[in-house]
């Protein structure tokens, strides 16, 4: 049994929990110490935390030291979120922090932040896994941004950020310069605005019948006044319109009182409301679920699996893979070249894994690669190496960090070009060498696959791949004519033996033989 610790840096709140983790119990909440600490106003406004600001959440970390030091924990991690993750002098801020606390904070991308979330979910098991089974939207309301991430028949299909958080609504509201009392009339025009164009790109004619709230503030009003039934944290959409009435027709004193919160939180209870309350009309959907989740719980969840300390984990990898499936659809990709690319590419990547050194997460980044190498033609069929990239890094993919993102769009952008080996695009800071390497393989395969169906027509679906001293023997059983993917083969197979000094050939091994 392990003691772990997880340490949520938010916007509105900075949060600890104490969790043991085995494979027998499981994982169990022992702690959860929450501080209230405004950073995100700071830094959606001005860009950067003041001073004293800084000084307190030294104190609150330090705080989660000692009581993680009475626990004995045997490891921790710490992410910060949006609040930081928009700070202008982000590295200055985490050295300051590590140097007055003793406290790494990571700070998480959207996607990876919503991918925890999500996790945190899915730990409930059955109770996740029989919702999805119907169509259902995931609202993940932060302070930054929302998420809104649909699963239909227990996949996921799509996932969209908004900023529609609640700390970046509330500071849209204070500089509107009008009365309170007009707040929630002007709130739910802006929130209907965006939701409808949403609407009208995503949704079109799908059914949603549930929708799963994370967040801090109507989560706890559901789960605690709302339950419709046994199982708690569960409401029909009619109960939760009845309650947020009340919320326009009494003061905050009063909501305070009734539904046990804070005074200073009701601000955010109001715009958390009209955020469900607008999903919901605009779903239709009859269940709403708060499973009373947090980002701590995800962090949990992520430790546990890593380490293999869970007996039944569900496959996220898969949801990765389906969300790319989903984008490539959107760009009118074509589904039979996607596959056909990613099985010729996964077979050479499994046959070289002594030569690449590479693991299951690069094999991951391959597959998407595989999947999203022609999108850019959506925009222009002449610079469509461009255009690829373009829209990979506009496009968000759930589970990968901004890195991960830049290395798939990289690796499709030089699927189309020769590759420029000083001029491999890089938006968020230096690149590491073995990030850099990894674009560098991953493209030599990418490349030699691509030319293995260069006429689109799938004749090199049934194929083996083994080394032979210096070559790596491409054996394809086809009966088709094979003198275009040939003849296109060796300008591609240059790269290949200059990043991996081995030759690919291709043997043919027609039907029958």
């Amino acid at each position: 049994m392990k003691t772990f610790a997880a340490i949520d840096v938010g916007s509105y709140e900075q949060s600890l929990k104490i969790y043991t983790i085995s494979k027998t119990a499981g994982i169990r909440e022992v702690d959860c110490v929450r501080n209230r600490l405004d950073l995100g106003t700071d830094t959606y406004a001005t860009g950067k935390v003041s001073r004293e600001k800084m000084d307190d959440l030294c104190r609150v970390l330090r705080e989660f030291v000692s009581i993680m030091e009475g626990y004995r924990v045997d490891d921790y991690k710490a992410y910060g979120t949006s609040a930081i993750r928009e700070i202008k002098n982000t590295s200055i801020a985490l050295d300051q922090i590590a140097q007055r606390t003793g406290v790494k904070v990571e700070v998480l991308s959207n996607s990876e932040q919503r991918f925890l979330d999500y996790k945190s979910i899915a730990a409930r098991g059955e109770g996740f896994e029989k919702i999805i089974e119907k169509g259902t939207v995931v609202l993940d309301i932060g302070g930054g941004s929302i998420q809104l991430s649909l699963f239909d028949k227990d996949k996921l299909s799509f996932t969209q950020n908004l900023r529609l958080g609640v700390l970046r609504l509330q500071e849209k509201l204070q500089h509107l310069n009008v009365r309170p009392s007009r707040y929630g009339e002007l709130l739910e025009e802006l929130l209907s605005a965006q939701l409808s164009v949403f609407k009208k790109m995503y949704l079109k004619d799908r059914i949603i019948e549930n929708i799963i709230v994370v967040d801090d503030y109507i989560s706890a009003l559901i789960r605690k006044r709302l339950a419709a039934s046994k199982m708690s944290g569960y409401a029909d959409a009619a109960s939760f319109f009845s309650y947020l009435d009340y919320l326009k027709d009494h003061t905050n004193e009063e909501i305070a009182k009734r539904f046990d919160v804070p005074e200073e939180n009701v601000g955010l209870l109001r715009i958390a409301s009209a955020i469900v309350r607008q999903v919901a009309m605009l779903t239709e959907a009859k269940l709403i679920w708060a499973p009373g989740v947090t980002l701590c719980d995800g962090i949990a969840y992520e430790y546990a699996e890593t380490h293999r300390l869970l007996t039944k984990v569900h496959d996220f990898e898969q949801d990765i893979i389906t969300c790319a499936r989903g984008i490539s659809k959107r760009y009118m990709g074509s589904r039979r070249r996607g596959e056909t690319l990613e099985q010729i590419a996964l077979t050479i990547f499994d046959s070289m894994k002594k030569v690449h050194g590479l693991g299951k997460r690069e094999r991951l980044l391959l597959r998407i690669a595989t999947l999203l190498h022609d999108c850019g033609k959506y925009i222009s069929m002449v610079n469509l190496a461009e255009c690829s990239y373009a829209i990979i890094m506009s496009t968000e993919i759930i589970g990968l960090s901004h890195r991960e993102r830049e290395m798939v769009a990289n690796v499709v952008k030089y699927n189309h070009m020769e590759f420029d080996y000083g001029m491999v695009s890089t938006e968020g800071g230096a690149m590491e060498a073995s990030e850099y390497l990894t674009i560098v393989k991953l493209t030599a395969i990418l490349q030699i696959s691509n030319a293995l169906d260069r006429s689109h027509k799938q004749k090199c679906r049934d194929i083996r791949a083994a080394l032979k001293e210096n070559q790596l023997v491409i054996t394809v059983n086809t009966s088709e004519d094979l003198t275009l993917e040939k003849g296109l083969f060796d300008s591609r197979a240059d790269f290949f033996e200059e990043v991996y000094s081995i030759r690919p050939v291709i043997r043919q091994k027609r039907m029958g033989q």
